[in-house]
């Protein structure tokens, strides 16, 4: 069997398309493959899929493909055009490769996986590729793949957001939280951010919306109510942003206490911070001994942390009214308890009570998202942090957007 048609064989080319010669750089561990069709070969057109003959062909591509022995292996072809009576002169399609590709559909494949276990500049070095091309790899699966999943209105939504840089730069992201993928990031996290994704939307599709999961940030809430019909009753409040809302004035609480204490001599509460932020189930064993002597003690910071304590009860109730009873007398301890963070807390939340309530109709957290959030600080970590704001998007697409990435005939 000669190379021509060994590589044929590899290659898997079919009719028309054949392998015209191959040649071989040993030294540079290298094989180039030029491809040609039959004459009088007949083209799909692109648009139509009308079978046309060979208007003329364009200028030669090359494009990288699987190795073959180790040898980096490239197929050389010069592209059919095809000239159809509707769509003018077309390009025709090849089976190698998409259009505008410099990489085979078989590499693309190989390289998407690699990408998805480590970072661009490994994956780069694994591949043989530099960095650059690894990155138009991510952006061309992240076109393909947004554009065929398409754009539906996600029943059950998550808006939170993500700090990219130091100096309070941040980016806004939607969640679908039935499947669990980002379907938007945008820049900043103002009202205009998140408007922009409910703008993509044709006139009526957000009626689809059942619920919105979200911190208590105005210029969300605000994005929500203008867009999205009904809003007041789909919007909830995230019970784990509520708590953290608490959770920082058992904080503060125990730093001015414990700096109050100092001044005096007393060091009861150093080394306590982490401490009083556990729920009393998650203490750890070997601190449990000393956290119960510390609740024991008459410390404005255990009051603080019963409060906190108490307060997640609050999402135990299986009815509501039962819920806004607990709620008045919680709101009662709390405004009285004489520690100005807890009280400002609490009324923090009694502002923005009606839509900390409609937990009881929808039943959501954000835990979703922050389960996102927390991937998307990882895929943050590995490329020790991203200056351009693009190419965040396009790696918090690429891993975290439900996309299939690959390209046709390739399912995962």
């Amino acid at each position: 069997m000669d190379s021509t048609e060994l590589y044929r064989q590899l290659l898997g080319v079919t009719t028309p398309w054949t392998v015209e010669r191959v040649d071989m750089d040993v030294p540079h561990l290298r094989v180039d493959v030029h491809l040609a069709h039959a004459s009088g070969a007949r083209f799909a057109c692109p648009e139509c899929g009308a079978e046309l003959s060979v208007y003329d062909h364009t200028e030669e591509r090359i494009w990288r493909h699987l190795d073959s022995c180790h040898f980096q292996t490239f197929l050389h072809a010069r592209p059919p055009r095809v000239q159809c009576p509707e769509h003018g002169v077309l390009r025709a399609k090849l089976p190698w490769a998409e259009p505008g590709a410099r990489f085979t559909n078989l590499f693309e494949a190989l390289a998407i996986d690699v990408l998805l276990a480590t970072d661009v500049k490994k994956a780069a070095t694994i591949l043989g590729i530099t960095w650059d091309e690894a990155w138009h790899i991510m952006e061309r699966a992240v076109r393909r793949g947004r554009a065929a999943k398409g754009r539906a209105v996600p029943a059950i939504i998550g808006v939170d957001e993500k700090a990219i840089a130091k100096g309070h730069r941040y980016m806004t992201l939607v969640c679908d939280l039935e499947q669990a993928t980002v379907e938007y990031i945008e820049r900043d996290r103002k009202q205009a951010s998140l408007q922009s994704y409910f703008d993509g939307f044709e006139s009526g599709a957000l009626e689809a919306v059942q619920a919105v999961s979200m911190d208590m940030w105005p210029p969300y809430i605000n994005a929500c109510l203008e867009k999205i019909p009904g809003a007041k009753g789909k919007i909830v409040f995230d019970r784990f942003h509520i708590m953290r809302h608490v959770i920082d004035g058992v904080d503060m609480v125990r730093k001015r206490e414990h700096k109050a204490l100092l001044a005096g001599g007393d060091a009861t509460l150093s080394k306590s911070k982490y401490l009083w932020l556990y729920s009393a189930e998650n203490v750890p064993d070997k601190s449990r001994e000393h956290f119960d002597a510390l609740k024991r003690g008459e410390l404005k910071t255990a009051r603080a942390w019963a409060l906190k304590e108490s307060l997640r009860e609050l999402w135990h109730f299986t009815r509501q009214a039962w819920a806004e009873r607990f709620w008045r007398r919680w709101y009662f301890w709390a405004t009285h308890c004489r520690l100005p963070p807890i009280v400002q807390a609490a009324k923090l939340i009694a502002r923005h009570l009606p839509n900390v309530l409609t937990y009881f109709k929808h039943r959501i957290t954000n835990a979703v998202a922050e389960g996102l959030n927390s991937k998307v600080a990882t895929i943050q970590k590995r490329a020790c942090g991203y200056r351009n704001p693009e190419r965040f998007k396009i790696a918090v697409y690429f891993h975290c957007g439900g996309l299939n990435l690959w390209p046709p005939r390739f399912t995962h």
